[in-house]
């Protein structure tokens, strides 16, 4: 998963990062890090704290010194931990204004769910639940398959995922609202 959504933010023409502490990992024989469009530095406007949480991030795809989109994936490793670093991230740099992803196995959304509306998350003046979606993983898969059959890639605007993703609010919904 990780490296197909490095390979996708490369095909929608965007420059792609690896979590530091995976950019040596492989898919196919294929280091992370050398995968097309990889940067080797982020971008320098960010502090010392902000640069360090940043650089952990599994996937972020930027244009020029701007990041996008942030992708957290969470397969087997805990949830909260990829949520933190992003209400971390977001804590640091209350301004920034991203589109935030955790990317999970289809059958942990109630898990992701239950996360994000933790008070720690829920509680913020912007809630992690509104801009941080879930994209499943088998969701996110048909997407891609679609996107490539149809050659779709270099003209899509990486805001397209927000129509893919879920966003948990914490209200119950009924077919009236």
């Amino acid at each position: 998963i990780q490296y197909e959504l490095l390979h996708l933010g490369a095909e929608l023409g965007l420059d792609v990062w690896v979590a530091r502490n995976d950019r040596s990992r492989k898919w196919n024989g294929t280091a992370l890090g050398s995968l097309p469009r990889m940067i080797d530095r982020l971008p320098t406007q960010f502090n010392e704290a902000t640069t360090r949480t940043i650089e952990l991030i599994d996937v972020l795809w930027l244009t020029g010194n701007s990041i996008v989109a942030a992708f957290e994936v969470e397969c087997t490793t805990l949830i909260y931990s990829g949520l933190l670093r992003m209400s971390d991230l977001l804590a640091l740099q209350p301004n920034l204004d991203i589109n935030l992803y955790l990317v999970a196995p289809d059958e942990r959304k109630d898990k992701v769910e239950q996360e994000l509306l933790r008070p720690t998350f829920s509680l913020r003046e912007k809630p992690l639940a509104k801009i941080c979606g879930f994209l499943p993983f088998t969701t996110f898969c048909e997407k891609l398959a679609g996107i490539r059959k149809l050659g779709l890639s270099d003209s899509l605007k990486p805001s397209f995922l927000k129509a893919t993703a879920q966003f948990f609010t914490g209200e119950e919904t009924t077919e009236d609202s």
